[in-house]
């Protein structure tokens, strides 16, 4: 999809549709207004006609004019929430049109607390999202949507400028989204721990990202044993990757440590998970994506930042030499594990890459993961489950979820909870039992990320919908605590 910035309607088209903005109190945006003029009052009349409440989010087409209107909801009230679901449904009005070409008079609009740069930003990832589709492997060439390619955004003479480099990051973090879509949504005969590995020494090439790609002979050497054991029973080698982007203006600054979970497909291992949706555990490895789409994003948009990201990646099959229940190792901290449940793997991959960070002085280190069905039992696919030992990085993730509208909520990390993963054969067993699943394993995390500010985000119900398809999240939010993170310091 192509997007240009301009400053007024002068080059509409009769081929363009025009999204404007109308407010609760019948006010128009002024673009509303100058096309209503020349469009026989067609908008104005719908208002009076209370066929157009200005309500937020709700919308009216006029097809005979190509005009959308959307509601934006009280004036004083327009804030980046409210605008992102304005965008969200005018997006999704537009998909109905088969249009082609579009112009978006909602970047015009001055919202609260905000920028263009954000608004532009916005507008950008929403449209992508709306518009994406995974058709790699279709033959045929039905199109499920309708081919949108071009968006002109209609912004203010005054902030071309920052508008511009709104266009760049809205860009950037749409790209590192639908990376992080694709790589998800590909099943997991070819998006194997290799392939994930290849993957990201593509992109570390084409952004100048420092990598290393660890195999399975170097993981024995690190005494990656978590990695190790799970990977056993597959005859896909494990892989750890490890991705240093550095760009901070100061030397030897303290990176920003993402963790993702790539486990490319989990059967549950010897503790077979039912065959009844099983399909969906090519998703498990949604953490690493979204760490790859992050610092796709984070490079092109070129942030004065270090980070690093760690994926352990294998996959999680049952055979004849896969771990067993009873089983106990040890880790690379050196802390014994007794394995209770080989459907509990993801946490015994991250518990060695979390410990591999330690070496490295980290301001903060984040891990993503679709832990637990815990998490998706109790918020289904609407919010990731945020736990931390940082009162301080709380706050910012969550301050970064609430902004990026990619929602998260937080929750306990009591010492309450220890006793159900404390070990009698070894130091700990890798499940809790059948109560506070998603808790009990943020807990055992919590082991091995003693010296250093952690959280954990269980994106088991968002990182891919019900009906699927991959989200991209938590993308959104990441990129938006990275760049909170570079303005706070």
């Amino acid at each position: 999809m192509e997007f240009t910035i301009e400053n007024s309607l002068s080059g509409k088209t009769k081929k363009d549709w025009v999204l404007v903005g109308i407010y609760e109190n019948g006010e128009m945006s002024s673009c509303a207004k100058e096309l209503d003029t020349i469009a026989d009052n067609v908008i104005s009349t719908a208002i009076k006609a209370k066929e157009l409440s200005g309500k937020i989010a709700t919308t009216l087409l006029f097809p005979c004019k190509r005009i959308l209107a959307v509601g934006l909801g009280k004036k004083d009230h327009l804030d980046l929430i409210a605008y992102r679901q304005a965008i969200q449904s005018a997006a999704q009005a537009l998909g109905k049109t088969q249009a082609l070409h579009a112009i978006n008079c909602l970047t015009e609009l001055t919202i609260k607390d905000s920028d263009v740069i954000d608004q532009v930003a916005e507008t950008i990832r929403i449209f992508e999202d709306r518009f994406y589709q995974f058709r790699q492997f279709k033959t045929q060439s039905d199109q499920i949507l309708a081919p949108l390619s071009q968006i002109t955004l209609i912004v203010p003479s005054q902030a071309t400028q920052l508008a511009k480099k709104g266009l760049i990051n809205g860009q950037a973090i749409a790209r590192g989204i639908t990376l992080t879509k694709n790589l998800a949504n590909l099943p997991s005969n070819i998006c194997t721990p290799d392939y994930l590995a290849s993957q990201a020494q593509q992109l570390a090439k084409k952004n100048n990202i420092k990598i290393k790609i660890f195999k399975e002979k170097d993981i024995l050497k690190l005494k990656m044993n978590g990695l190790l054991t799970v990977a056993k029973g597959s005859i896909e080698p494990p892989r750890f990757i490890v991705l240093n982007y550095e760009n901070a203006p100061k030397k030897k600054t303290k990176p920003i440590i993402l963790v993702g979970k790539g486990i490319t497909f989990d059967s549950g291992g010897i503790s077979l998970k039912r065959s009844l949706g099983m399909e969906n555990m090519k998703y498990d490895m949604c953490g690493a994506a979204s760490v790859l789409g992050t610092l796709q994003a984070v490079a092109e948009m070129k942030l004065p930042i270090n980070v690093m990201g760690l994926i352990p990646t294998c996959e999680n099959l049952p055979s004849g030499q896969a771990c067993k229940p009873g089983d106990i190792i040890t880790t690379m901290s050196g802390i014994t594990v007794e394995i209770f449940n080989t459907d509990a793997e993801g946490r015994l991959i991250l518990c060695d890459a979390l410990h591999y960070a330690k070496q490295f002085n980290p301001e903060y280190v984040i891990d993503i993961a679709t832990l637990t069905g815990a998490c998706l039992a109790t918020f289904g696919h609407v919010a990731s489950a945020l736990f931390s030992n940082s009162d301080t990085l709380t706050q910012k993730l969550l301050a970064a979820a609430k902004k990026s509208g990619d929602r998260a909520w937080l929750m306990p990390l009591w010492d309450d909870y220890d006793k159900q993963i404390k070990g009698q054969l070894a130091d700990l067993v890798n499940i809790g039992g059948p109560t506070a699943g998603s808790i009990t394993a943020a807990k055992f995390l919590s082991h091995f990320t003693k010296t250093y500010h952690w959280a954990h985000l269980d994106i088991a119900g968002t990182a891919h919908t019900k009906n699927k398809s991959a989200t991209g999240r938590p993308v959104p939010l990441l990129i938006n605590f990275l760049q909170q993170y570079i303005l706070e310091k």
